[in-house]
């Protein structure tokens, strides 16, 4: 039977992998310790995830509590399942630039360290298999700020003559920017993914998500934009803006969408491939006009403040160029906008919060 490898099993992309390729009939392995309650507290624990794979998938899912910084651990697990693995979803990440200025050390160790031990480890017993990482949109630090951006109401766009005006493609460059200390260990995974596709010939695509969303995402105030305002519209809890008058724009891509991109890949793989990947135009949305629809779906005003200073390299928009993913793969494209979104992430929390509470 084909084997799975999905670093980040617990969370948002890795939690999607799972069930999308058990339900492709893969026996699927999930590498998560549970790193996300320690970045982001108790609140923002994978466990109940992890439970629910296990309870979901049965025999098709075996869980592997390993730390992806531990280069011997991963290699052993990678050669217990050597001549069987298909494909490798490496999610496993630090995520919040936040955080990473906290402890630079350790979000390197895990986004730059954690990928090279993965790669190796795939290079050593699964050179065959299909390698997709998920990476960010961060690697391009705070040029897009750089862009002829135009205010409106409720959001800034960039100039409709500019190139970019539809979204952002890849020939951004990464260099001369301020990318946070998260974006730049996510640079340094980023190239070398590629460098084990072009270099070595493994099958690797990069993946530069904007912002990756679905009911699956354990959203915490550093990290998971959609699912923390959601969170904080369904328990009454308040929320604050950062900056940009709260204009700023996002693209949100559901992880079923993202999922459906990285099934296409699988099925006619490239080396060293770059995309980026997010809503696009189909889907984003400012902070304003999230928080409109966060009120509207939940029912109830939100307890929102608003503070001038924006994060560190925090882009005032982004929107990703999906033209390149699609000339390749014409058959895909995202399906799920930003309102059936967070209706989903909403009656997702309801029911969990409705769970605990019963327990």
């Amino acid at each position: 039977m084909s084997v799975a490898i999905i670093s980040g099993s617990g969370g948002l992309v890795g939690s999607e992998a799972a069930r999308h390729f058990a339900a492709r009939g893969l026996d699927v392995v999930g590498i998560d310790n549970d790193m996300r309650r320690h970045f982001f507290g108790p609140e923002a624990s994978t466990l109940w995830q992890r439970q629910q794979l296990e309870a979901e998938l049965g025999r098709r899912y075996r869980h592997a509590d390993l730390d992806i910084r531990s280069a011997a651990s991963i290699d052993a697990l990678f050669a217990r399942y050597a001549g069987r693995v298909s494909v490798i979803v490496h999610a496993a990440a630090q995520p919040s630039h936040d955080w990473a200025a906290q402890e630079p050390a350790t979000d390197f160790a895990i986004n730059a360290g954690g990928t090279m031990n993965m790669l190796e480890a795939a290079r050593r017993h699964a050179s065959d298999a299909v390698f997709i990482f998920c990476s960010t949109n961060k690697v391009y630090g705070d040029r897009p700020n750089q862009l002829p951006l135009v205010e409106s109401e409720t959001r800034w766009t960039v100039d409709p003559a500019h190139a970019f005006a539809e979204g952002i493609d890849e020939t951004m460059s990464l260099d001369q920017s301020t990318h946070s200390v998260f974006g730049a260990s996510k640079v340094a995974a980023d190239v070398m993914v590629q460098e084990y596709g072009r270099y070595f010939g493994m099958k690797t695509g990069v993946f530069r998500g904007g912002c990756l969303t679905g009911p699956n995402h354990s959203g915490a105030a550093l990290h998971g934009f959609l699912a923390y305002l959601m969170k904080c519209a369904v328990l009454g809890q308040p929320y604050t803006v950062l900056g940009y008058k709260g204009k700023q724009v996002r693209d949100n891509i559901h992880s079923r969408d993202l999922l459906a991109a990285f099934q296409a890949f699988f099925e006619s793989p490239r080396a060293g491939e770059v995309y980026n990947m997010g809503g696009g135009p189909y889907a984003n949305c400012s902070m304003i006009e999230a928080i409109r629809l966060s009120e509207e779906i939940a029912g109830r005003p939100m307890q929102w403040s608003y503070e001038a200073k924006n994060r560190v390299g925090d882009h005032i928009w982004y929107v990703s160029d999906l033209r390149k993913f699609q000339a390749h793969y014409p058959g895909w494209q995202p399906r799920t906008d930003i309102a059936q979104t967070l209706r989903e992430i909403h009656d997702a929390l309801r029911g969990r919060t409705t769970a605990e509470r019963a327990a």
